[in-house]
């Protein structure tokens, strides 16, 4: 068993003796792995100050030995649903109340399991996504990986760029290249957007040709064999595109280069995003820049914490997260730019490497 995850399995055992509950059931995909090491789905843990239980079913019973040694599981067959064998462990362990997910857990799900049981269900909400915030280096080291991956995988895409190529097949050359550098697959399906199309914040690639615009954003990552990715935004100069276009470029590029330059530990993520948004609307693009400036990342391509208008959350070394400015001028054109930096003790570390000055984001001729 990794002594990573015993730790954190510990760590939380701590939050629920702290809590109403005398164990937690973890249904979030997610937390299961971060808690166990386990890569498979559709598995639950019950976990409290007395028990420590994989509940599974036969696909994965050789899976959890392998990734989970000497952790306990219960292995379910076909004739029963996830849930009403939850029902059966809880009631078998003889647990009153019950910490569960509730932003994990279906209205189904927790009527299935509430009618099942004479425990108490208690609802909590982010427990293990709290903890998962403040990265280890081994988790720190993946993320690098998933960077080092992924950047990789970018200088290919520009070495092999043409002007007849569709959005769709540079978002498939980008995934093979990446695949060839390591990755265990795409840390989510890229975007790649030409000319209006990057107007779009999270645009679907397409029929849309590179040379029917001047310009080509790409929003792109890789996820490693443990699970762990990164998130990196760049756009290339095609071509021409409208004189405001280098404005709009360097409003962005200096609004994500501000708010990475007030990274540091007892930071606010609200005041972080208000830096980069407060200069995009002193430019004059405030109602064009309507998201939030960054997420954290991790197992999980957005994670906590957040940099955003709405969240109070106070940064701390460890934390692993994205800075991502960007201005959309429906019809016309799009530009965002996307760094994953870490929190150290003493400030920031931006872990992407690629340039990004306008001068960097030009191409040059292409072929096609």
């Amino acid at each position: 068993m990794s002594k990573r995850q015993a730790a954190r399995r510990k760590k939380l055992i701590r939050e629920v003796r702290k809590s109403d509950g005398d164990a937690m059931l973890v249904s979030n995909e997610s937390n299961v792995t971060w808690l166990t090491g386990f890569s498979g789905d559709s598995s639950w843990l019950l976990i409290g100050p007395d028990i420590e239980l994989m509940l599974s079913d036969t696909r994965y019973t050789t899976q959890i030995k392998d990734e989970c040694p000497g952790l306990d599981m219960s292995i379910r067959d076909a004739k029963q649903t996830l849930t009403d064998f939850a029902g059966k462990a809880l009631k078998k362990a003889r647990i009153g109340k019950v910490d569960f997910e509730a932003a994990s857990m279906t209205v189904a799900d927790f009527n299935k399991l509430d009618e099942a049981i004479d425990a108490e269900l208690l609802p909590t909400s982010g427990v293990v996504e709290n903890a998962r915030m403040l990265k280890d280096a081994d988790e720190i080291a993946e993320i690098r990986k998933a960077i080092w991956i992924a950047e990789r995988g970018f200088a290919c895409l520009k070495a092999d760029l043409s002007l007849d190529q569709t959005e769709l097949q540079v978002a498939h050359n980008l995934e093979h290249s990446m695949r060839r550098f390591g990755a265990e697959r795409a840390g989510f399906h890229p975007i790649v957007a030409v000319g209006p199309n990057a107007a779009l914040p999270h645009a679907q690639p397409g029929t849309r040709l590179v040379g029917d615009a001047g310009h080509l954003l790409v929003d792109w990552g890789a996820e490693t064999s443990s699970n762990y990715r990164s998130d990196i935004t760049r756009v290339l100069v095609t071509g021409k595109n409208p004189k405001k276009f280098e404005t709009i470029y360097n409003v962005v590029l200096q609004a994500n280069l501000r708010a990475i330059d007030a990274i540091k530990p007892g930071a606010n993520c609200k005041d972080i995003d208000a830096i980069a948004r407060d200069y995009i609307a002193k430019a004059g693009y405030a109602k064009y820049f309507g998201h939030g400036l960054g997420h954290g990342i991790g197992i999980d391509i957005h994670e906590q914490p957040r940099f955003s208008p709405l969240s109070d959350q106070v940064l701390e070394p460890g934390m692993v997260i994205t800075v991502e400015p960007g201005i959309y001028l429906p019809g016309q054109l799009g530009v965002r730019i996307e760094d994953d930096v870490l929190v150290t003790k003493h400030g920031f570390e931006v872990l992407t490497t690629l340039p990004k000055s306008f001068d960097d984001a030009i191409v040059g001729r292409l072929a096609g």
